[in-house]
């Protein structure tokens, strides 16, 4: 979403490294984020302290944003991908400017219905019984055609078992068992799908 000056004017810049944490759960939420340039990971814990990922923000994206009306403590985790460049808004400042602004009111109130569509979607994926169901329904995702579908892996296998709230072991399993049935062949960060439509039929 692209902000105007009036919303731009309520932001500090920040910048994170690699692998640096942005927030963490239970942490004091005194204001939120909105991405610059770069990549964050969202992540939870769960009770055996495994990272289970719900969700990646790139560029134009916020993170951390339903503390403006909800809560104040973080309810999640945040760590930058890549080295990322963020705007950083003070929440006591964003609810000073939306009292005087129903345009900036009306602003945060369509991210936040945004944010709420794409965490349902996510949960949904990750509320998926077993391993090999979440990789199968990532790889329907991420396929476009009917026949045969080349997908190339835009992070590596550690970060997608994250994001599939397992382990890269476990993860390399569900691979392997899937090419051993014929579905699909993997090289690398290459994955080719033999069978799109039958993919896509195992998530109906």
């Amino acid at each position: 979403m692209i902000m105007d000056k009036e919303i731009l004017a309520l932001g500090i810049e920040k910048s994170f490294r690699a692998d640096e944490t942005i927030f963490e759960a239970g942490g004091e939420a005194g204001g939120f984020y909105y991405l610059l340039s770069g990549e964050v990971r969202i992540f939870k814990m769960d009770e055996a302290g495994m990272e289970v990922e719900i969700a990646r923000v790139g560029p134009d994206g916020y993170i951390g944003e339903a503390i403006i009306f909800t809560q104040d403590a973080y309810p999640l985790f945040a760590q930058a991908v890549k080295e990322s460049k963020t705007l950083y808004f003070p929440k006591d400042k964003v609810l000073r400017a939306i009292e005087r602004s129903p345009k900036i009111a009306l602003t945060f109130i369509k991210v936040l219905a945004e944010k709420c569509v794409t965490l349902n979607r996510r949960l949904e994926t990750i509320g998926l019984k077993s391993i090999r169901q979440r990789l199968i329904h990532y790889l329907a995702g991420q396929c476009s055609r009917d026949g045969r579908c080349l997908i190339k892996l835009t992070t590596s296998k550690t970060d997608l078992a994250r994001r599939l709230g397992t382990i890269s072991e476990t993860l390399s399993r569900n691979f392997k068992a899937l090419e051993d049935e014929g579905l699909i062949e993997v090289k690398a960060s290459d994955i080719l799908i033999k069978n799109c439509a039958k993919i896509k039929a195992e998530i109906i």
